[in-house]
């Protein structure tokens, strides 16, 4: 009896996916629920787990073709058998020639390549026909192609260029861009095109933040069970107040309407394997600094490992990214649609600045905020720093809501 093996549901928007790999190949045995196939949609890998036990009787849709939701990848045949693997022919035996066979394409005619080596190939536009299979059934391998282009070029082509002493190895590679790639590289395009897009600058010294953190960061740990206490947590809660006093900064363009959100999902952009992800805190206004600390944590790790679901990364209404834990010291960031703004941190260095006609030496960060023009004024955009700035450069305003 066979079982299907279909596109999930992808989540919110999305409707169709490119199959990144198939980590089982035809005629292996599956058990139930194990991964079979990973699919790559515009905003996670996903993958999709066998529906029975059995044998991977058949492939249907390829590597790197583009499916729906809802069609069909391949079958799993819950009463087959695992193909037999095929024992290694015997080592010469000293003085006994062992009849060769003759080089065909691709091994067997008729017979397709691995699909890492299928991808291969395109990538480097080969003819299958002049690689030897020495995989499975005589099929062509990725360690086959590998081979075929370590080897020197044909006698015919070094007659074509005599001088050449040996050829060159490229200086260039060119590789497809995954499908999460082409989304950001498109939204962030449509970002330009579409919203009036400023940014206003201010900075914020940090003193008071970094002195909070380190003489409460231990029992805080200990008190949460592990948590530890960065400073995502106090922008958060910072920008959520200002958010309260700003709701444009919080709102969205909707054709002729604006949408004023009376909640806040807070983005968190997060380098991920694949590129930027901006996972997002639901209800971050109702959360403690613990709890968005947990939750900022848990996408990183995610995020590292490639398993973060659908869900999470969509719905935001604000998004915060911090340029600083990659050195920079200022940024405009972009606008992630259809938000209207992004509040950009940076990196926290010491510079000299007046404080009540002294010189000090102080811990600064640049901040930034990049908004849409078309529904938040530079008033509000402005005034929308300060109160960020105030609340981080007096967390006591945060516990009071001043």
């Amino acid at each position: 009896m066979a079982a299907d093996i279909i596109v999930p549901t992808l989540g919110e928007s999305v409707t169709s996916a490119t199959i990144a790999r198939w980590i089982k190949k035809a005629g292996e045995a599956v058990a139930a629920d194990e991964p079979v196939v990973e699919l790559e949609t515009d905003k996670v890998t996903v993958e999709v787990n066998a529906p029975a036990a059995g044998v991977l009787s058949e492939i249907i849709a390829a590597e790197g073709a583009e499916v729906e939701v809802g069609a069909l990848l391949g079958r799993v045949d819950a009463a087959g058998v695992a193909a037999p693997i095929k024992e290694a022919a015997p080592a010469p035996v000293a003085g006994v020639h062992a009849p060769q066979a003759a080089p065909g394409p691709v091994g067997r005619p008729g017979v397709a390549p691995l699909p890492a080596a299928a991808k291969l190939i395109e990538e480097n536009n080969l003819s299958g026909a002049a690689i030897q299979g020495t995989a499975k059934d005589g099929r062509v391998s990725k360690g086959d192609v590998l081979e075929f282009l370590a080897k020197p070029a044909a006698p015919a082509a070094a007659a074509a260029a005599p001088k050449a002493p040996r050829a060159l190895e490229s200086r260039e590679e060119r590789v497809k861009m995954t499908r999460l790639r082409k989304t950001i590289a498109n939204r962030l395009k449509e970002a330009q095109n579409t919203a009036a897009m400023l940014t206003t600058f201010n900075e914020v010294d940090m003193s008071a933040i970094m002195g909070l953190r380190a003489e409460y960061k231990d029992s805080f740990e200990k008190k949460h069970k592990g948590v530890r206490l960065g400073f995502n947590g106090f922008f958060v809660k910072a920008v959520c107040a200002a958010l309260q006093e700003f709701p444009a900064v919080n709102a969205e363009i909707d054709g002729d309407d604006i949408i004023y959100k009376k909640f806040v999902h807070m983005g968190i952009a997060v380098g991920g394997a694949s590129g930027l992800v901006v996972p997002v805190i639901r209800d971050a206004d109702q959360k403690s600094i613990a709890e968005i600390e947990a939750e900022i944590a848990g996408f990183a790790k995610a995020a590292k490992d490639g398993s973060l679901k659908l869900e999470q990364l969509s719905g935001g209404t604000f998004s915060i990214t911090n340029g600083g834990v990659y050195g920079s010291l200022m940024s405009t960031p972009i606008l992630n649609p259809p938000q209207s703004a992004i509040l950009g941190m940076h990196k926290i260095q010491d510079r000299p600045v007046v404080v009540n006609g002294q010189i000090v030496i102080r811990p600064m960060m640049y901040l930034a905020v990049s908004y849409d023009h078309r529904i938040i004024d530079g008033r509000e955009a402005v005034s929308f720093l300060v109160r960020v700035k105030e609340s981080l450069e007096d967390p006591r305003r945060l516990l009071l809501q001043i």
